[in-house]
């Protein structure tokens, strides 16, 4: 049963820090990269779907993204979802390939990146911490329950704050490392 605990917090832990990897992976850097377009969903046939699903996406220079549509009656529709989108990209159509270059960010912007990668940082702590309080309780009620003695409980409590500051520990890193990335001109 306390093997099971831990388990489950190293196992929520884990999957914190993926979701944090992947949110830092939307915020906008000053290179392009494909998962710029990650958010950007097409009305398909009445149905919504990821850019990535409809289309071929390259990044041939730092600054540029390119998109080519499988099909090309669906270019506008690309065209047109890529516009409304929140990230402020102006694409040009070219036949059937949409260039979309990246400008680069000012430098306030990329202030107002860190506090939104921090902030990022901060909610998957919070995560984490909510991981270990939900193993804790449920160490405390195998103590309660009489399934294990208080000395086996309080060592797992050991482990289990040790799993939470190496935890903690990576989602400094990977922030430290986005917030590193974002600035780098």
């Amino acid at each position: 049963m306390i093997d099971e605990a831990l388990g489950e917090l190293r196992t929520a832990t884990g999957k914190t820090i993926e979701a944090l990897r992947r949110e830092l992976g939307r915020l906008r850097t000053g290179r392009a990269h494909a998962g710029m377009l990650d958010s950007i969903r097409i009305d398909y046939y009445g149905q919504s779907t990821p850019l990535a699903q409809m289309a071929t996406i390259a990044i041939p220079e730092p600054r540029l993204i390119t998109v080519k549509a499988w099909e090309k009656k669906q270019v506008q529709a690309i065209d047109k979802a890529i516009r409304e989108s929140d990230l402020g990209f102006n694409p040009q159509v070219d036949g059937d390939l949409i260039r979309i270059p990246v400008p680069p960010l000012s430098e306030e912007r990329r202030r107002d990146l860190v506090k939104i990668a921090k902030r990022t940082g901060e909610e998957a702590k919070v995560g984490i911490r909510k991981a270990r309080h939900e193993c804790i309780d449920l160490l405390n009620e195998i103590k309660k329950e009489g399934d294990a003695s208080e000395d086996v409980v309080e060592r797992a409590k050991k482990k289990a704050e040790d799993v939470v500051h190496e935890a903690v520990a990576e989602v400094d890193n990977v922030v430290a490392a986005k917030e590193k990335d974002i600035l780098v001109v």
